[in-house]
């Protein structure tokens, strides 16, 4: 298939969300500095060292099931909070707490600026399909239903694992290859069968734990160096660079 730069192998193609589909990455990482800066300078006063937008982003939360983020970070400053119930209102200093709080300030963002797609990716599922591939978005937002409504992008994918489907699945979230590994079994192919399509650190780290044929690292934030080594088979700016690739 050199026209999708993908092995002859590959029959099925899983997509994550968030800065692959759609342009939401730098959004999820506003949310969480405005979330965990502001708990920092209350747990710690003005001490703290405010969280990273790229370097904290990128390691701990990005790609992430939220509460997973909310304890790689916290833990990263040897902070350990109660995990509270996912009910917990967001002004509670717990792990469901924080996540809470982030999930309000992220639909505020989105509600106020709206949701773009990825013309590239667009573009590239098009081709994806007439060429007869299965197609899988997996996310771990809980959100990633609305946002493909948003961008009319919903029709392009014939699986959905999401994190609404990973909760009622009992799915451990990325790093963990888990997510993945449903949507290919959905999809009825095998993981060396599928190419998988991340722009995370987490999400490379699964789709290596994976065995998965292929894993295109979707570089939107010049970490090329850091998603070959966790993983890639190959990276590319834009998905518009595939066409040739093997």
């Amino acid at each position: 298939m050199t026209e999708l730069g993908l092995p002859d192998t590959i029959l099925a193609c899983l997509f994550d969300l968030d800065g692959v589909v759609t342009k939401t990455a730098v959004v999820h990482a506003a949310a969480w500095k405005e979330t965990f800066d502001a708990f920092l300078y209350a747990y710690e006063g003005a001490r703290g060292r405010p969280f990273d937008q790229v370097a904290d982003y990128d390691e701990y939360v990005d790609g992430r099931p939220r509460a997973d983020g909310v304890r790689a970070f916290l833990a990263s400053r040897g902070i350990h909070l109660p995990e509270g119930t996912p009910g917990d209102p967001p002004d509670a200093r717990t792990v469901h707490g924080l996540g809470n709080r982030k999930n309000g300030l992220l639909l505020e963002r989105i509600r106020t600026g709206g949701v773009e797609a990825y013309d590239d990716t667009l573009r590239y599922l098009e081709a994806v399909r007439a060429h007869g591939l299965r197609t899988a978005i997996v996310s771990s937002s809980a959100n990633c239903r609305d946002m493909l409504r948003a961008v009319g992008a919903e029709h392009f994918f014939d699986v959905r694992i999401d994190g609404v489907v990973a909760a009622e699945r009992h799915l451990p979230g990325k790093p963990h290859p888990d997510t993945f590994l449903a949507a290919a079994r959905d999809l009825g192919v095998e993981a060396a069968q599928a190419a998988v399509f991340e722009d995370a650190l987490a999400g490379m780290d699964a789709g290596r734990a994976g065995g998965f044929g292929y894993v295109v690292g979707v570089d939107r934030a010049g970490q090329s160096d850091a998603l070959y080594a966790h993983g890639a088979s190959v990276v590319v700016r834009d998905l518009a660079e595939l066409g040739g690739k093997r």
